[in-house]
């Protein structure tokens, strides 16, 4: 009876180009990234409240500064977004792997090659797929 994986020896889907070692060097990496992408994120909604709370007390702003205090406060939730975005992205990553489903497209479930996923790990769909979907 095989083992029942666990993360640190994520199971190998059937049919996969991935060794035991690679997935479990790539689910380091990923958990590794979600670390510092969580503290950046965190970083990133301390100094967005810092902004807002900077924001409450602009009387007598001349135009030009309440503009500028509205563009940094834009621009930081932008930064915060992709940022929650890309800690999404990841955290998926690392489920896929633990389920073992990491590798193959979610939405034809066609392997994902190799090459893709080492350029990007979290990929979830193939190329096909993908550019599918940025056509729409």
């Amino acid at each position: 009876m095989p083992a029942t994986p666990t993360p640190s020896t994520p199971a190998v889907p059937k049919g996969s180009e991935w060794t035991r070692a690679e997935l479990k060097a790539v689910r380091k990496q990923l958990t590794d990234e979600l670390a510092q992408m969580r503290s950046a994120y965190d970083r990133s909604i301390r100094d967005l409240n810092d902004l807002q709370q900077a924001g409450t007390d602009g009387a007598g702003d001349d135009q030009a500064d309440a503009g500028s205090k509205t563009f940094e406060r834009e621009q930081e939730q932008s930064i915060a977004a992709n940022r929650l975005d890309l800690l999404t992205q990841i955290q998926r990553a690392v489920e896929r792997i633990d389920d073992g489903s990491y590798g193959f497209c979610e939405s034809c479930g066609k392997p994902i090659p190799k090459a893709r996923l080492k350029a990007f790990p979290a990929a979830t769909l193939d190329v096909n797929c993908k550019q599918r979907e940025e056509r729409r």
